[in-house]
């Protein structure tokens, strides 16, 4: 982890000293950009392992350029911004974000919050990398890949870590705290309407029908749960299967 890049992209000189010059200290590899262009140019010629992104650039919106970003791989992205309302919290997580933090911050929580992220990219042990496969969904623990009826499925790191850990546990009920301890991996404070969020950002990509979720069920009051598919027991019925599985 002492190795890793982090690229910082912010407007305001001050903050991208600040930032870049706390966490060479803790051992990163660090570039900084100023705007969304030479953002983008620093983060195809650095290929950073996290973007310490503001929302508020002089060309575009952090928002977009978080999307972007993550079209091109499955970077981790912490939003750095003044924005303290929560529903700009919302709209940050609902774009890609893995965390949030704002201005003015404290360079020791933000190392905390880089330290947390960056522990996802630990090397999964032998008894988790077996490969989950549900009917049509296989979830590749080492490779962090999902395909659906054989297609790749673009998940966020953040929603990749979400539904491994619920696949892992088909039946089990996980209160949303639960699963901020679980993924965040440290004390969030803030609004469990995140998970709420990602939720509903990975059922768009792997449920037949959104309105209602097979595989990831609601368990009202409490939180959530995956609902292994039941696999087709009719040899003849196999190419209805994969439907199936994602039907529920």
């Amino acid at each position: 982890m002492a190795q890793a890049k982090i690229l910082v992209v912010d407007d305001e000189v001050a903050t991208r000293t600040l930032v870049c010059r706390y966490l060479t200290k803790q051992g990163y590899q660090m570039e900084s950009a100023e705007d969304g262009k030479s953002a983008l140019a620093s983060f195809t010629q650095f290929n950073p392992d996290l973007v310490i992104l503001d929302v508020n650039l002089p060309d575009t919106s952090g928002y977009r350029l978080c999307q972007e970003m993550q079209t091109q791989t499955q970077v981790f992205v912490l939003m750095l911004t003044s924005r303290t309302d929560e529903a700009d919290k919302i709209q940050g997580f609902s774009q890609g974000a893995d965390d949030y933090i704002t201005k003015p911050f404290s360079l020791r929580e933000l190392g905390v919050r880089v330290q947390a992220i960056l522990k996802r990219q630990r090397s999964v042990s032998v008894a988790e990398q077996q490969c989950l496969t549900f009917n049509g969904l296989s979830i590749d623990p080492v490779r962090r890949e999902v395909t659906l009826n054989e297609s790749l499925v673009p998940l966020t790191a953040l929603e990749f870590d979400l539904l491994h850990l619920l696949a892992s546990h088909p039946e089990r009920v996980w209160r949303r705290a639960e699963l901020i301890q679980e993924v965040w991996d440290y004390e969030y404070v803030g609004d469990q309407r995140v998970v709420d969020v990602h939720i509903g950002q990975i059922r768009k990509k792997i449920e037949l029908d959104t309105s209602q979720p097979a595989l990831i069920q609601t368990v009202r009051g409490v939180g959530y749960k995956f609902k292994a598919p039941e696999a087709s027991g009719n040899a003849d019925a196999a190419p209805d299967a994969k439907s199936e599985a994602r039907a529920g």
